[in-house]
């Protein structure tokens, strides 16, 4: 099983230390706000600081991959370097191919090799902060979805700040969207049951998405997954002010990632809508149902709790999963088991949420009102 999560997370490499955790012994060396090992001080260098992480994490938190987003060039040329050097992805039962779609969005579309029927499909988004990673990034999730459930799954490689703002992201998944809900050839799809798939950054498109389709009355979308969404630019959470330090993704790069979306004098500003930022919707009412993954020690962890929590409120149906002892991106070590239980419950989720409707026909969503500015982003 391989697992890719967070900030464009490859492959991990066998740890060769062992890194004790606070309450087992001294504190493990952490990320600076840059992702650079740090020594394990609190921000202002203090005193120890360290997270009770998952056994079979922590030894693997000295190893992970070091992103600099003030050094956006570099970071992005190492991602890419990663994904070069891992391991050949097993395909078998898979066809892929990538495509460009009329309006210019690339896609990398997966398709089962034996489908009975027309059957549900998936549109992902992947994750990178909205400023890096591609479609290579989750390729090898993607590959083990198609294979585990028997569906297409449509990737969007969307296009990246800074160089192309919001709203050019959005308009690309909600692009890919509308390209997947005609039916396309030799897709085989059931356009009443297409599942938004998303993480971190790309589970904040997906969301958008959401609204976006919401508003403008379709397509219709069956359900939306989002693991470790990034949601909210206003980053005024418990978590977002507490994580300073944490492994692969904390408050610095958070802030360096939603000015490069939005604009430097924008991101937490009075002038940012619903679909820039999901978390400032006003009425969820009428959305799909969603799942909501969350990670402990996660900068990201109470704004995608805050969410799930405004759907449920809203009467959407929502399932929320904290996942203790994790941190962004420790999806990508599956000899953790608490990583197989996750990845075990997201295709059982998705499994469910692409089945036939009991009774044939899918229930009918009206648009909100609450969001008056669709019409200015398409």
């Amino acid at each position: 099983m391989t697992r890719v999560g967070g900030l464009c997370a490859q492959t991990a490499a066998t740890p060769r230390t062992t890194v004790l955790v606070m309450g087992r012994g001294p504190a493990e060396p952490v990320p600076d706000s840059r992702g650079a090992l740090g020594t394990g001080t609190d921000s202002n260098g203090s005193g120890p600081m360290g997270y009770r992480y998952d056994p079979d994490l922590a030894p693997v938190v000295g190893q992970l991959p070091r992103r600099d987003l003030t050094d956006l060039t570099g970071t992005r040329a190492a991602v890419a370097a990663a994904a070069t050097a891992r391991a050949a992805v097993d395909t078998t039962g898979v066809l892929i191919t990538d495509e460009v779609l009329p309006t210019g969005v690339g896609v990398r579309v997966y398709r089962p090799a034996k489908v009975d029927g027309p059957t549900g499909a998936i549109l992902h988004a992947h994750g990178g902060g909205f400023v890096m990673c591609d479609v290579e990034s989750s390729h090898p999730r993607n590959v083990e979805l198609v294979r585990e459930l028997g569906v297409p799954l449509v990737s969007v490689d969307y296009r990246l700040a800074p160089e192309h703002p919001y709203p050019a992201a959005l308009q690309d998944v909600f692009t890919a969207l509308e390209w997947l809900a005609s039916a396309p050839a030799g897709l085989a799809v059931d356009p009443t049951r297409i599942v938004l798939h998303g993480t971190s950054a790309g589970a904040g498109l997906v969301a958008a998405a959401a609204l976006l389709a919401r508003d403008r009355g379709g397509p219709a979308v069956r359900f939306q997954y989002l693991g470790i969404p990034m949601l909210d630019d206003r980053q005024d959470t418990a978590s977002i002010r507490r994580f300073t330090d944490t492994p692969m993704w904390d408050r610095n790069k958070a802030a360096i990632a939603w000015s490069a979306y939005l604009g430097q004098d924008v991101a937490g500003g009075a002038d940012v809508d619903a679909y820039a930022a999901p978390a400032r919707a006003a009425d969820l009412r009428g959305l799909p149902p969603a799942y909501v993954s969350v990670m402990e020690f996660d900068p990201l962890r109470d704004e995608g709790l805050n969410y799930a929590l405004a759907l449920l409120a809203a009467e959407v149906p929502v399932e929320v999963h904290l996942f203790p002892g994790t941190f962004h991106g420790a999806s990508m070590f599956p000899q953790a088991a608490i990583v197989r239980r996750e990845a075990a419950e997201e295709v059982a989720v998705l499994r469910g949420a692409l089945a036939p409707f009991p009774d044939g026909d899918p229930p009918s969503v009206a648009p909100s009102e609450a969001n008056s500015r669709v019409g200015s982003l398409l």
